[in-house]
């Protein structure tokens, strides 16, 4: 009696495993990128149900084809007005779905082999904007006196010492602050759940220490920049906060009022300032806590570029180049060529 064969997994079928399963039990990734995916498949769900007008349980992976997705990336940047690299990031979360799909669904193979073919966009990285050392320190010090404006001054602080992304400093607790001589440092939980260590001025440990002098209530699980609930603060909230105090860090540097300063500037304000003080490259890429050192030897390429701009600024010597005549026996030997 000949064997059946084995039925295809739904299309349903595979988005949960996948989600379930794949991302979550074997590759075990964060709770934050596992939302990014779920928030990308979505999007595109709703705009598959939009064009084929087939809800997401009908779907099969033949849907999936290579027109339909060149329609949705279009979507996202003309209907969403997202950028390139959101654009790219939307596909790569299709493309991770579509290449286990292909290990569940062997009969699917040609389709998905299809579906894979749709390439990433190339873009034009844009220059990394940054502080100079002056516009930095105005933004530090715009204190009001205020239990908000102290918080404001120990964030910015430590957002500068230590070049964190915005998530990273917003979580960390007051058990991860080590204040101790010789020793200070905060813990810091990035990308990935990667852990890494990041000493601290004696500046930004002085602050901390009048931060906490003014919070007795803190218990070591407290977050170090709460809100005024008790609550570890959001993105938009440091966002706000900035925005306010570069607004009044312009009154002595006005050229801030020109800028568009969010909190990753200060991020690459600290990665430039490291390597324009001569810090090696694969230091950085440590402090900044990059995975590979090519994500940090962008900055090298931008302090390169500004520097380029710099000198063609300057007046070049006016040198008469006399034009190099050759003999005519070098050009008879060259046209014999």
């Amino acid at each position: 009696m000949s064997k059946q064969p084995k039925a295809s997994p739904s299309f349903a079928a595979l988005v949960q495993a996948y989600f379930a399963e794949y991302l979550t039990q074997q590759r075990a990734l964060s709770a934050q990128t596992i939302a990014a995916y779920r928030d990308g498949f979505v999007l595109f769900l709703g705009f598959a149900e939009s064009r084929l007008g087939k809800s997401p349980v009908t779907m099969a992976l033949a849907d999936i084809t290579p027109e339909l997705i060149m329609a949705f990336l279009d979507h996202l940047e003309r209907q969403r007005h997202n950028s390139v690299r959101s654009r790219n990031a939307r596909l790569a979360a299709l493309r991770s779905f579509l290449k286990f799909a292909a290990h569940r669904d062997v009969a699917s193979l040609q389709v998905i082999e299809r579906a894979l073919g749709v390439p990433v966009k190339r873009f034009e990285r844009p220059m990394f904007g940054y502080l100079s050392r002056e516009e930095m320190l105005a933004v530090i010090d715009t204190q009001d006196g205020t239990w908000i404006g102290q918080r404001d001054h120990v964030m910015f602080l430590l957002l500068y010492n230590t070049g964190a992304r915005v998530s990273e400093i917003t979580g960390v607790k007051v058990g991860e602050v080590v204040l101790d001589d010789g020793a200070a440092c905060v813990h810091l939980h990035g990308k990935g759940r990667k852990q890494r260590s990041v000493p601290l001025w004696r500046s930004t440990v002085k602050a901390v220490r009048a931060w906490l002098r003014l919070n007795p209530q803190f218990e070591m699980a407290s977050p170090l920049l709460p809100n005024r609930n008790g609550h570890a603060m959001t993105r938009t909230n440091v966002a706000l906060r900035l925005r306010l105090a570069v607004q009044a860090a312009a009154g002595t540097n006005p050229d801030l009022a020109k800028r568009h300063v969010s909190p990753h500037t200060i991020r690459h304000t600290t990665a430039m300032h490291l390597l324009q003080a001569g810090v090696d490259i694969s230091v950085i890429a440590l402090w900044l806590g990059h995975e590979s050192p090519l994500t940090t030897h962008h900055y090298v390429e931008a302090d390169l570029t500004m520097k380029d701009r710099a000198l063609a600024r300057l007046q070049a010597p006016e040198v008469k180049v006399q034009r190099y005549r050759a003999p005519d026996s070098l050009i008879d030997f060259l046209k014999t060529l």
